[in-house]
């Protein structure tokens, strides 16, 4: 069993009378995970997360990576998500599984599919120098099924580049502000928006911005409400949360 809609049937299957739940519980049991002697590929990550495991690329080999994105394949999961994985790496893998790789996040999606795109997440950055993250939290929330804007180069420096965007911002169930430097982007979305923002501090900046330390000090010290803040640089965990805020939001 690899998502809730199988076990969902299975569930169903044993209140019709079509199996037994001797048998129903056999099938749950069955392999919830596979030791590749490298790895331990979690099967079941899906039905108790919402979603599929996601493989982080950075340490692995093109091999190691390949062989857990086949394994996840074989049990027919789809749309899965390698994170920062460089070109070489992303070019060996496509020899093995089907791959869609996008370079700037140093992003693959494997064994890619169709997927439903739910509500309305809006991804900012301050600047284009954000863009690898801001990708990166955009395709993962698109991935995980979420309708995703993009709002790229709208930083403090030229305020009104933000202001004329209200309406994609306003209509957002969750925002995404990606910035370096000081950080202030997240701040402004959040005194403009009512729905929840994710802050993501990225290393962009000079030499008194420690690599994105000083971005997020200012969002983690933000007077805006609603306001959260994830890693520096982590697009993943950005995108990743606000889908579960967006979907949670869609089933209310």
């Amino acid at each position: 069993m690899d998502n809730k809609h199988e076990i969902l049937e299975l569930l169903r299957a044993v209140q019709a009378g079509k199996t037994t739940p001797e048998n129903a519980l056999l099938e749950l049991k069955q392999k919830p995970f596979e030791d590749l002697g490298y790895a331990k590929v979690d099967f079941h990550r899906s039905v108790r997360q919402g979603a599929a495991e996601v493989i982080y690329g950075a340490g692995k080999t093109a091999e190691q990576i390949a062989g857990i994105a086949a394994a996840m394949g074989e049990r027919g999961c789809r749309n899965i998500l390698i994170t920062r994985m460089g070109q070489e790496a992303a070019d060996a893998v496509a020899q093995s599984v089907p791959l869609d790789y996008r370079p700037i996040p140093k992003l693959g999606v494997a064994f890619p599919g169709e997927r439903t795109a739910l509500g309305h997440i809006v991804v900012a950055t301050g600047g284009t120098s954000d863009m690898p993250v801001a990708e990166e939290a955009a395709l993962t929330a698109e991935i995980m099924g979420n309708k995703v804007t993009r709002l790229y180069d709208v930083g403090v420096a030229g305020l009104h580049r933000l202001l004329s965007n209200l309406e994609p911002l306003m209509s957002a169930r969750c925002v995404i502000a990606v910035a370096g430097m000081e950080g202030a982007l997240a701040s402004v979305i959040g005194g403009l928006v009512d729905c929840p923002v994710v802050a993501v501090p990225t290393s962009v900046g000079y030499g008194a911005s420690f690599g994105g330390l000083s971005a997020l000090l200012a969002m983690l010290n933000s007077c805006a409400s609603g306001c959260s803040v994830v890693n520096i640089d982590n697009g993943f965990g950005a995108g990743y949360l606000a889908s579960m805020i967006n979907q949670m939001e869609g089933l209310q």
